[in-house]
């Protein structure tokens, strides 16, 4: 299939950076201000300000001068090649310029959907919805030293129990990736580690050595460096999440309702083999 034309090709982003910038107009333009014509066509200011919101982020990051000069190119470019076209245009095209309103069209429904302020009532629903049952839920923060056998693990648990340092044990004798940092795993909740590791990290006192346990990774000792109760972050800190939810509800309820009021009819879809859609052949 033939491919539409693209904003921007490297080639002519590359020849812009050598062209001078646009003498500015003293009059303060708006969106229908004509920057060119093209065989009668205009081009204007709006048409430049849609095709730069279309294009990737990299490319947004450019220069004005380099985009106006880019944009303005291939647009007058676009225009005199489409007005060099002669007679109907392919099936191809049409769909596609079809497919392209109705994508852009129902683009302004949900946007509209959109329109209205998230107030605090409903971000504070959310928040309830989502923290204010919330069970509370310990937290932990260990370290451990990890070896190969059960005789290293009793000799490092001795050393320990007759004063040794635990952070510089573990730098020196652990093999797990926490050996370095002291031994340290930060904080975690139940669930996050191997079972037989939880038990023996949450059924600790603070500051407490366990005996060695063994996991599939090896043999742990295990210090239980604090605990405690995992609380539900404060509303404003989670707000604009909150609110994206809300959107994204409206959207989406938006979505479901227009669907459902619809005539829809797809019995045209029975019987249909799936892989048509890979059959290009059939535009032509």
């Amino acid at each position: 299939m033939q491919k539409p034309l693209t904003f921007l090709a490297t080639t002519a982003l590359v020849a812009t950076l050598a062209l001078p910038a646009l003498a500015q107009d003293t009059a303060t333009p708006d969106a229908s201000t004509v920057i060119a014509t093209v065989g009668g066509v205009d081009i204007t200011i709006g048409h430049m300000i849609v095709a730069r919101a279309s294009l990737p982020e990299q490319y947004q990051q450019l220069p004005d001068d380099v985009l106006f000069e880019g944009i303005l190119d291939q647009l007058v470019q676009q225009t005199a090649l489409s007005q060099q076209f002669d007679g109907d245009l392919p099936t191809r095209v049409e769909l596609q310029l079809e497919n392209e309103r109705r994508s852009l069209t129902a683009g302004e429904v949900v946007e509209a959907s959109l329109a209205d302020a998230v107030d605090d009532a409903e971000v504070q629903a959310a928040y309830e919805a989502q923290y204010g049952n919330t069970p509370a839920e310990e937290e932990f923060n260990a370290s451990h030293i990890l070896v190969e056998t059960e005789e290293e693990a009793i000799a490092i648990k001795t050393q320990l129990d007759e004063g040794a340092d635990f952070a510089e044990l573990a730098r020196e004798k652990s093999t797990g990736p926490s050996g370095p940092g002291g031994g340290s795993l930060g904080w975690f909740g139940k669930g996050a580690m191997v079972p037989e590791f939880e038990q023996a990290a949450v059924s600790l006192e603070p500051g407490a050595v366990s005996d060695p346990v063994q996991t599939q990774f090896g043999w742990h000792v295990v210090k239980l460096n604090e605990k405690r109760v995992k609380e539900a972050p404060a509303l404003d800190t989670v707000r604009e999440e909150l609110e994206l939810q809300i959107r994204q509800t409206r959207v989406q309820e938006t979505i479901d309702a227009v669907t459902a009021k619809a005539d829809i009819d797809r019995s045209g879809a029975e019987g249909i083999d799936p892989s048509v859609i890979k059959q290009l052949d059939l535009l032509d």
